[in-house]
């Protein structure tokens, strides 16, 4: 394929759209990562762990071949990111008992570690529109990494109007994760064949997120409610 060829553009177009298409994923977690952090360090965190996931993105690309022979891959991600779903969604957190300093990076890293995760099949996805040029994954990466940006940035204020919208967030990276493990080869002859098993499974992996992350918040706001009712009483 020729540089800025009618083809080249053609494969451009298909890969920013395919970015596009599964950015919102990203930009949730993204969003949930950061939002617990001071205003300060959300936009560096929001960045840091952006760019990170880009550049992991590239690598993963550039051996995506390879990859695609590593047994239960697409099983492994998917396990990671169902206990990330359940973290962002569970662990509680206050703004002011947060050092900048402590909580930044682990951000970025939670961050990245979803990115790699929910990335599985967007690397597979860009590999193959690609042709395997390379040239064309890293522009298309770069061109949409602003969008991602922008709507991470956004959901941490729907996120501060309105909390409910995190379960839609869980819900939506509970799925996600579903739908990796469901695609694992390994797991086909058990899932492609038999759709209900496979939506069956989808949903009780949404359930078990959502029910587990409410418990954990639950106990969490009880437990404060009684910590602050004792400093009161005090």
């Amino acid at each position: 394929m020729e540089l800025f060829s009618a083809t080249f553009f053609i494969s451009l177009i298909n890969i920013i759209f395919i970015d596009l298409i599964l950015a919102g994923d990203n930009a949730i977690v993204i969003g949930m990562a950061a939002k617990k952090l001071p205003q300060t360090v959300q936009k560096k965190a929001i960045l840091y762990g952006t760019a990170g996931a880009v550049i992991l993105r590239i690598l993963a690309t550039l051996v995506v071949v390879w990859l695609l022979e590593i047994p239960w891959l697409l099983a492994i991600g998917g396990a990671m990111l169902v206990f990330i779903a359940y973290k962002v969604l569970a662990d509680e957190g206050d703004h002011d008992s947060i050092e900048a300093k402590s909580s930044l990076w682990p951000a970025v890293r939670t961050i990245v570690i979803a990115d790699a995760a929910m990335g599985l099949d967007n690397v597979i996805a860009v590999a193959g529109a690609s042709q395997q040029h390379m040239v064309l994954v890293v522009i298309g990466l770069l061109i949409s990494v602003p969008i991602v940006i922008w709507g991470s940035t956004l959901f941490i204020k729907l996120l501060d109007s309105f909390p409910w919208i995190s379960y839609v967030g869980a819900a939506v990276l509970a799925y996600t994760a579903a739908h990796m493990i469901t695609t694992e080869p390994h797991f086909l002859p058990f899932f492609e064949d038999k759709p209900i098993l496979r939506y069956l499974f989808i949903l009780i992996v949404m359930a078990a997120v959502l029910g587990l992350g409410f418990r954990k918040k639950k106990l969490q706001r009880e437990k404060t409610k009684n910590q602050q009712s004792q400093i009161a009483t005090h």
